[in-house]
């Protein structure tokens, strides 16, 4: 892997692997680390192989934040995909991992704005044993990107078509 190649590790509470994927570094700003991956770029869930995502995308991760952002390119009908996690922690310069729990919030380009896996958080937060100040982390971003995605409120507005162009 070079050195402008980060290996994206989510794993699930108990440790076990979740989803991986190399993306290439395209920077960083006042709002996190961003990478990249252009369409053709594969992603594996868990140890399973892999297949290729058909369209560009950037993913931010936040410093310190509790969630993650995928910024999808045409044709992909979901515009920004977060995913709740703990905050990304950087392993190596060419790895960083998080966990996923379980909450998504997504905007499709309707503007429509989701949350999704509520079920999955609560059977995940009985069966893990999730912590108490794991799950009030989780709400807190829930309610964030819930209001965020629903307003002009960068980097949700638009901040990452710049990011997205840089793959092109």
């Amino acid at each position: 892997m070079s050195t402008d190649e980060v290996r994206m590790v989510f794993r699930k509470y108990d440790g076990s692997l979740h989803w991986t994927s190399t993306l290439r570094r395209l920077g960083e700003d006042g709002h996190g680390v961003w990478l990249g991956a252009p369409a053709g770029t594969i992603a594996r869930r868990g140890r399973a192989t892999g297949r290729a995502v058909d369209y560009a995308h950037v993913v931010l991760l936040p410093r310190d934040a509790w969630w993650t952002a995928t910024f999808n390119g045409e044709p992909k009908p979901t515009e920004i995909y977060c995913d709740v996690t703990t905050p990304p922690r950087w392993l190596t310069p060419g790895e960083v991992s998080m966990i996923d729990l379980d909450l998504d919030v997504r905007r499709r380009r309707t503007g429509e704005v989701e949350i999704l896996d509520e079920d999955e958080f609560v059977d995940h937060r009985v069966r893990y044993g999730y912590a108490g100040d794991i799950v009030e982390q989780a709400m807190a971003a829930v309610a964030f990107l819930d209001k965020a995605l629903r307003g002009d409120v960068a980097p949700f507005s638009g901040d990452y078509r710049h990011w997205l162009a840089r793959l092109r």
